[in-house]
């Protein structure tokens, strides 16, 4: 594996995110490579507990949007372009006429589905997942990790869905279940950044703790879990998913993931896409998260 790495002792199999130069941003390589470590992780009977942690100053800084921009972009230029692009983007019109075809929502659901259902894979996992959050954890970061059992946040960790701006939304939909109806809207509406100590009052994460104690504390936890047998800890997890399972959370995902696709081509996203290609994707995440919000590391160095 290229984008992460997997360590067992004591019945904890560590999930390592190691794009540390690139703050484990999401890629499609990740994205497999994750997929392949949990069903790995919840196959193995020498296993009891899956923690997910991360080289580098940040857990995950979301979507690698170098990529996710440019994809975006192609597509927007095949649609603007004649013939000579080739059939695919081309449907017929009235008497023969070509037009540009429009954009496939289906098609993006089916993607952003590849991602959700890797996200998914640490809730419906038998067995317990934990992940240990250190910087940066947004946009399609929490999408991720919200989705883990449990969540260990050092104290210099910060979350958060700078999407919610323009050009996305939360596609797992864990929001609400994690915080409450009002805190979960309060943070989406605006895209604020959320310090781990707030995450952790408002029931966002379990606990926090000092930076340099992450580590070994997410690891303590995870080895006195695994000290309950295997099927215990499958039944009590399934127990307890089974109420926000309840509460609709299946439909709540559906909705975020087209919802995200629909906001990725509103005429602000397609917008967005625009300026990222014209000024590069990280200055466009600037002007974004700049004046008024001044916030996601958005003023310039």
């Amino acid at each position: 594996m290229e984008t992460l790495r997997t360590e067992t002792e004591d019945g904890v199999r560590h999930i390592v995110l190691a794009r540390a130069d690139e703050y484990n941003t999401i890629t499609p390589e990740l994205r497999d490579e994750l997929a392949e470590a949990i069903d790995a992780a919840d196959l193995d009977r020498d296993v009891r507990v899956i923690l997910l942690r991360a080289d580098g100053p940040a857990f995950c800084a979301g979507y690698g949007l170098d990529w996710s921009t440019s994809g975006q972009a192609r597509e927007m230029g095949e649609a603007a372009q004649g013939p000579e692009a080739g059939p695919a983007p081309w449907r017929p019109g009235a008497e023969g006429e070509r037009r540009p075809r429009v954009w496939d929502s289906v098609g993006d659901y089916r993607m952003i589905s590849r991602f959700v259902d890797t996200y998914m894979k640490l809730w419906y996992a038998h067995k317990p997942t934990i992940a240990a959050v250190q910087g940066w954890c947004i946009g399609g970061g929490t999408d991720m990790v919200l989705c883990a059992d449990l969540i260990v946040a050092g104290e210099g960790a910060k979350f958060g869905y700078p999407p919610s701006r323009v050009w996305g939304t939360p596609t797992t939909a864990m929001w609400v279940y994690r915080m409450g109806l009002e805190r979960a809207k309060r943070y989406l509406l605006t895209g604020d950044e959320i310090p781990a100590r707030a995450a952790e009052e408002m029931g966002m994460i379990l606990e926090t703790v000092p930076d340099a104690d992450l580590q070994a504390h997410a690891t303590a936890l995870a080895r006195r879990m695994a000290q309950v047998p295997t099927n215990q800890l499958a039944m009590l997890k399934l127990l307890c998913n089974q109420t926000a399972e309840n509460m609709g959370l299946a439909s709540s995902r559906l909705a975020g993931s087209l919802f995200d696709g629909i906001a990725r081509h509103t005429q602000e996203g397609l917008d967005f896409v625009s300026r990222a290609e014209e000024v590069g994707f990280r200055e466009a995440v600037r002007e974004r998260d700049g004046a008024p919000f001044s916030d996601y590391g958005s003023r310039k160095r």
